[in-house]
């Protein structure tokens, strides 16, 4: 499965790559989405990888789930989120909320709560930080997904049309994804070497859309904005995983 891991990972970072330098009118939905879904494929490669069938399957099932019921509220009633809705865009939907939203909350999570383990030890510290690290990646993810018309905000907001109730939805929702790893997951060993491949999706990730926003598609405030808050997670989480592999 690592094998399959490192073949997924390898295909995920040519097609990134391939849609940022492509122009706005070939960066189709259906590119979109098969980016997406490769992603989420990525990601339940590495779980199952490191955390075996039963367990990966169960680590994506949740966030999935969470994040999924989380939307099909947020677009019902406005919140956590704020008011919102989709577009037909992202393809199929049950009750307004395509049902791609819940791989978009899946494939980033168990990097995240990786990324977190590397970073805080205790449970409750774990879940609020991986709730954070989760949300960074929607500073990158909400402005690209609006202006390209995903989904709309009818009312805007001030970051890039985005208001900041969505950010603080998404670390609510997170903060349950996250709970539910704590529970199915203890505290395994992911600050070692069996989460390498979760932590390298995350800093991929952060690198990526840096690159992408500053480079190829002109949104500097869109890059300063997201390489600081991913990276505010994935630095250290670097970091540390290095010093920790340096120890004897």
């Amino acid at each position: 499965m690592r094998r399959v891991w490192r073949l997924l990972f390898g295909a995920l970072v040519a097609a990134q790559l391939a849609y940022g330098r492509a122009p706005a009118r070939r960066r189709t939905p259906a590119a979109t989405r098969a980016v997406l879904v490769t992603m989420l494929a990525t990601s339940a490669a590495e779980a199952v990888a490191a955390r075996g069938p039963r367990r990966g399957s169960a680590l994506l099932g949740a966030a999935g789930a969470i994040g999924f019921g989380s939307e099909l509220v947020g677009v019902a009633t406005g919140r956590p989120f704020g008011h919102y809705a989709y577009t037909e865009k992202l393809g199929p939907r049950v009750a307004g909320v395509p049902v791609l939203a819940a791989a978009a909350w899946a494939a980033l999570a168990r990097p995240a709560w990786t990324v977190a383990g590397l970073l805080a030890r205790p449970p409750v510290a774990r879940v609020a930080v991986a709730a954070g690290a989760l949300t960074a990646w929607d500073v990158f993810l909400d402005p690209r997904m609006v202006r390209e018309g995903y989904w709309e905000w009818p009312a805007g907001g001030r970051y890039e049309g985005v208001p900041a109730s969505n950010f603080a939805g998404w670390f609510v929702t997170a903060t349950a994804v996250f709970a539910a790893f704590a529970a199915l997951d203890g505290g395994g060993g992911d600050g070692e070497a069996d989460g390498d491949g979760a932590l390298a999706l995350y800093v991929w990730t952060w690198v990526g859309e840096t690159v992408a926003n500053a480079a190829l598609w002109r949104r500097p405030r869109v890059a300063a904005a997201g390489a600081a808050a991913m990276g505010a997670f994935a630095a250290p989480a670097l970091a540390a995983r290095l010093r920790a592999g340096r120890r004897p």
